[in-house]
This record gives C-alpha cells, sequence and structure tokens, in this order.
C-alpha cells in the first residue's frame, strides 16, 4: 500500500506543477485543502479549536501566529494523535543518543530538531502524511523519471523514518551520519558512488574539496544542499568542484517548505501549504514566512512563523510556474545585525534612536567583495559596537592587507546605511564542531538586552 500511496501522491505532485495558471486559481484550491485540513483538525485538537473559535472555517485567516515555543509549550493539546511531549521528547532523545532512528510511537514517526535557533522542537508525521511526503519530494528532487535507477546520499545530522520511506527498489537510499569523520565518508562514497548527493552546504564544501584534491572521486548527477543557507562563496566552490548547479531543498522541523525547479529557482510548495508573508524591510522582499500546512494532519502547522529571512524573487521564473519563487533564503531572525543610528553633529541621531537592522545578506556581499583571497567567513556581532570575523585566506594573500579590506568595506556598508560603526575585530577561524550546522553570520546577543 505505501508503495502505491507514494506512485499516486508522485503523480498527483507532477500534476499540480502544471494546472495551475494564475495565482487565483491556485488560491482557491489552496483554501479547498485547507478547509479539509481544518474538518479534520478542530474536533481533534483542543488547542486549535479554542484558538480559531466559532468560525472555524474562516476564522483560521486572522488567528494570531504562533512559534515554536507556543507550539511545544501546548505540544499535548495541539497534535491529533493524543502523543505527549514528554513520551515523544524522550523517544527523539534516545534516538539521538542510539542512532538508531527505526523507533516509533505507534505508527507515528518522532524526530528531534537540531535546535540551532536556541529551543529544540519535536516533529510528528503519521504513516499517511509519510508516504504523501516521500512521493511529493520524489517528484520534486529526482533530476528523472521515478524509474531511472538511483543511489541517493543523504548527509544529516540525525536520520528518520521521513526519510528512509523513500527508499524502493530502483531507488537506493543511504544516510551519512555528519557526527561521524570525513575519512569514513569518503570511503563510504567512493564505494556507493551515488548518482545524487545530499548534504548541508559545509559538508558539500568538504566534499568538493576532497574532490578537487583527488581524494574522492564520485560524479553525481544532481548535488542538493539542505539544512543550512547556503552561502555563494560555498557555492561556486561545490559547483566548480561537482561541475553543475546546486539545487536546494528547504526543509525543517515544520515542514517541506520549498525546492528548486529545473532553472534553479527555489520554488515554494504552495502545492502542500500557503506560506504567507511578514514583511521586514520598506521594499517589501524580505519576510518571515507564516505558513499552514495542509498536508500536516497529526501535528497541524496552522499560522505558524518561522523566523527565517526570506528573499521574494521579483521576476517571473522561465519554467512558467506561479509557485512563489525565492530569490535566497537570507538567514534565521538571530542573524539580523543591529547597530545604533549614525549621530549628526550635534550629538542627535540622524535616522532616530535605538537599534535598527541590519540584514545578512549586507554583511554577506561586504565580505565576499572585498578581496579575492577570502575563501571561508565567519562573522559574529557579539555586541551594537563589536563585531569579530574569522576568515581562511587564499596562499599568495596577505592576512594584513586582505583583513584591512574586509574592515573596510563593512564599515563602509554600515555606515552607508546610517548606522555608527562599530569595533571589528579578526579572530582565528574555528570551523563547527561535527554535527553542529555551519551560519557564516550570527549575533549573539538579543538586541532588547541593550
Amino acid at each position: 500500500m505505501e508503495l502505491i500511496g507514494t506512485l499516486w501522491q508522485y503523480i498527483q505532485t507532477r500534476r499540480l506543477a502544471k494546472r495551475f495558471h494564475t495565482r487565483q486559481e491556485l488560491a482557491c484550491w489552496q483554501e479547498k485543502q485547507v478547509q479539509k485540513l481544518l474538518r479534520y483538525v478542530l474536533p481533534r485538537s483542543p488547542f486549535y479549536r479554542e484558538r480559531i473559535g466559532s468560525d472555524p472555517l474562516h476564522g483560521w485567516k486572522t488567528i494570531s501566529p504562533i512559534e515554536k515555543r507556543e507550539m511545544m509549550e501546548h505540544f499535548d493539546l495541539l497534535n491529533t494523535a493524543g502523543i505527549k511531549r514528554d513520551e515523544a521528547l524522550r523517544i527523539a532523545e534516545e534516538a539521538e543518543e542510539t542512532r538508531d532512528f527505526t523507533p516509533k510511537i505507534g505508527e507515528v514517526t518522532v524526530g528531534l530538531s537540531s535546535g540551532t535557533s536556541g529551543s529544540r522542537g519535536i516533529f510528528l508525521v503519521g504513516p499517511d502524511e509519510r508516504v504523501r511526503w516521500a512521493g511529493a519530494i520524489l517528484a520534486k528532487a529526482l533530476p528523472g523519471p521515478l524509474w531511472e535507477k538511483q543511489r541517493v546520499a543523504f548527509f544529516l545530522r540525525a536520520n528518520s523514518n521521513l526519510y528512509t520511506s523513500v527508499k524502493r527498489k530502483r531507488l537506493q537510499f543511504a544516510f551519512f551520519d555528519l557526527l561521524l569523520s570525513l575519512e569514513a565518508h569518503i570511503a563510504h562514497l567512493q564505494q556507493y558512488q551515488p548518482t545524487i548527493l545530499v548534504a548541508p552546504p559545509s559538508m558539500l564544501r568538504l566534499l568538493a574539496v576532497a574532490k578537487q584534491e583527488g581524494s574522492l572521486d564520485i560524479r553525481p548527477g544532481k548535488v542538493i544542499s539542505v539544512a543550512e543557507v547556503l552561502d555563494p562563496i560555498d557555492e561556486e566552490v561545490i559547483r566548480e568542484a561537482f561541475g553543475g548547479p546546486v539545487h536546494q531543498i528547504y526543509q525543517c522541523t515544520e515542514g517541506f517548505l520549498a525546492a528548486t525547479c529545473s532553472h534553479g529557482t527555489l520554488h515554494v510548495n504552495e502545492d502542500i501549504l500557503v506560506m504567507e508573508k511578514e514583511y521586514l524591510d520598506e521594499e517589501k522582499t524580505r519576510f518571515h514566512p507564516i505558513i499552514t500546512d495542509f498536508s500536516r494532519y497529526t501535528q497541524p502547522m496552522i499560522r505558524y512563523r518561522l523566523n527565517d529571512i526570506l528573499t521574494e524573487r521579483k521576476d517571473p521564473c522561465p519554467c512558467g510556474s506561479v509557485f512563489l519563487a525565492l530569490e535566497q533564503i537570507e538567514g534565521r531572525a538571530d542573524d539580523i545585525f543591529y547597530f545604533p543610528s549614525a549621530k549628526g553633529a550635534d550629538g542627535s541621531a540622524e535616522r532616530g534612536e535605538g537599534l535598527r537592522p541590519f540584514f545578512p545578506d549586507f554583511v554577506r556581499r561586504a565580505v565576499m567583495t572585498a578581496s579575492q583571497g577570502i575563501e571561508e567567513y565567519i562573522v559574529r556581532q557579539k555586541s551594537p559596537e563589536h563585531v569579530e570575523v574569522s576568515l581562511v585566506i587564499s596562499s599568495g594573500y596577505r592576512r594584513e592587507d586582505v583583513e584591512e579590506d574586509v574592515r573596510r568595506k563593512l564599515q563602509r556598508e554600515i555606515e552607508r546605511q546610517g548606522y555608527a560603526g562599530p569595533e571589528i575585530v579578526f579572530s582565528p577561524y574555528q570551523p563547527p564542531e561535527r554535527g553542529r550546522k555551519l551560519r557564516r553570520v550570527e549575533r549573539m546577543f538579543q538586541p532588547d538586552e541593550r
């Protein structure tokens, strides 16, 4: 039955991608899917039944968004399977400790997010949802038809029944544990010879370097970045090493959110969810997504706000899809730097008092365009007055010159936007610990602490 369900979802996903010709057609269809979700969820989820109130079929559009903290606080009343948070957490933590990710609660898959945002999240996926997810991701990620033989190498911090549900006779799937050594991965990859390589960009970059140095000889037909922000400085190295574009899958605890099309554009999976935009800038390009996932019945996500920063693409994609196109996943809310406004000659603030946001894309562009000698970087804001930069510099470049170029370029961009320039210091580059996500731009303090 799982094979039939996966095949049906695969066909449906391919069909839906071509069905909609206008945004209005898509919106009408999405509303019907949300109504179907609500009819199932409201009798089974006391949390949402109380939250949506007396007008359940239309009131969902006006309820206040929830976030991870609230979801975890009300976990027992929110999910529709009657699963208790403590039991789910115990199962997930045992899986992390033993590295055995097969246990479930009944037929429900349980997983644990990595907690890079400061709070861990639990995800629940029922058996029907698991089958639908498998069909959808196969339709969006496979480079060819379903019957072509593929060997997928999947690098993640934790495996899951969800991921292994995509295995089929002609589709092999191998989990590569990020906690293992690079040498072990290279030996396994040499033997496995994947046709599809899926990994966080920090791991893809290590594999790209190994390939360039001759210690790794694989030729995957498709390379897919997951789990971390794909920084242009890493994308270039990966693309050159593997000789093709780097595709992306945007997925997190909250669901399968977006995937790249054949033209390399990241499209929101609007055949799975509704994505509203909470804009962060006057130009209305950057936004926090608020999602309503009508494919998630066990752990409903209804008007759920993510702290990711997405940049909307303004030009239509050549593929012709009406699904929302993203320019990039810029980072998280805690990747936004905050600086005080510059002071005028009379000591008054020129552009308003208090701390104001400085988006991570400006940090990345300033560093990357400062010098051709930068191979890797991490920029951390320790306080509104203090920024720390760590660089890996190519041979043939003087460190003092490159650091001065970075200092000057970053300072100029900060001041150009009307902020008081911080002290910029440099420290030795330290890659993240094994199993932890790489964040090239990160703020280390809370703005409201000032």
